[in-house]
């Protein structure tokens, strides 16, 4: 995900044997998905939503993230 550039023949060929275009973009939006908050940890402007505890992640049934009370 950091260097898709360096992805050699190989495996992308691996992938594509696995995986038709619509799969292989729904898996890199997937992981895009999880991978958004990085940016925020890097600047140091994530917020701890319980500090010192975990959250637990609560999605509708539309699959949209609900902030627990």
């Amino acid at each position: 995900m950091t260097q898709p550039a360096h992805l050699d023949d190989a495996t992308l060929a691996d992938l594509r044997e696995h995986f038709d275009d619509e799969q292989l973009l729904e898996l890199t939006l997937d992981v895009m998905k999880w991978n958004y908050q990085k940016i925020s940890v890097a600047l140091g402007t994530d917020v701890e939503m319980k500090p010192g505890e975990l959250a637990d992640l609560i999605f509708d049934e539309h699959g949209h993230f609900v902030r627990p009370t």
